[in-house]
């Protein structure tokens, strides 16, 4: 007959192993994150949650920063949530600057490498193309600082809001590394209190 430590042990066990399978899982794989601030919209609303492939770009060693293998970086248009390099406050962000381009922004638009990304008003809304995507910005509070040009270097990348007069993004903190981006966001999941899917 099992004594009451072992008792509590056996119990406590298939626990234990269900926790560290939801860690592993949300360190290395998936995970979550609750928008706090509208520097992304129109895209993403306060207070959606986010659903983020953590192994988009790569794979790391479950509760660790330590890479167990790199995939191909983010692509421009990328939504990704990142690590400030201000605060390491969590942020989601959209990528737009990309290693070896140079880049700069001009009244909340993007030029690379001395064109500049595709415009358009749809709607009344402008929009932004970023090769075959395209997502909408708001540009209701002006176009934020202009910044650069500047080269980015091998593992930098260059990220903006949405909403690029209300975002405190890449032209305050600088260029992110990437290991500093902790996945790609996939679509809002949950968006005023209900389920949904829109993807990002």
């Amino acid at each position: 007959m099992l004594g009451p430590a072992r008792r509590l042990a056996r119990k406590l066990l298939p626990i234990a192993i269900g926790a560290l399978i939801v860690l592993t899982v949300r360190s290395s794989f998936a995970d979550h994150y609750q928008v706090p601030t509208g520097s992304m919209e129109p895209t993403v609303q306060v207070g959606d949650r986010i659903f983020v492939a953590k192994a988009a770009y790569g794979l790391r060693l479950p509760l660790t920063d330590a890479w167990v293998a790199r995939f191909d970086g983010p692509s421009r248009g990328d939504v990704v949530v990142l690590t400030s390099p201000k605060d390491d406050e969590t942020l989601l962000k959209r990528v737009l600057g990309l290693p070896g381009e140079t880049v700069a922004v001009r009244g909340g638009r993007v030029i690379v490498d001395g064109v500049p990304l595709t415009t358009e008003e749809v709607g009344g809304a402008v929009v932004e193309r970023t090769g075959a995507a395209s997502h909408a910005l708001d540009l209701t509070d002006g176009g934020g600082p202009d910044w650069g040009p500047f080269t980015i270097p091998a593992d930098r990348y260059l990220v903006l809001g949405d909403h690029r007069g209300n975002s405190e993004d890449g032209r305050y903190f600088g260029l992110v590394e990437r290991d500093t981006i902790l996945g790609r966001a996939v679509a809002v999941f949950v968006r005023d209190g209900g389920l949904t899917w829109e993807p990002l």
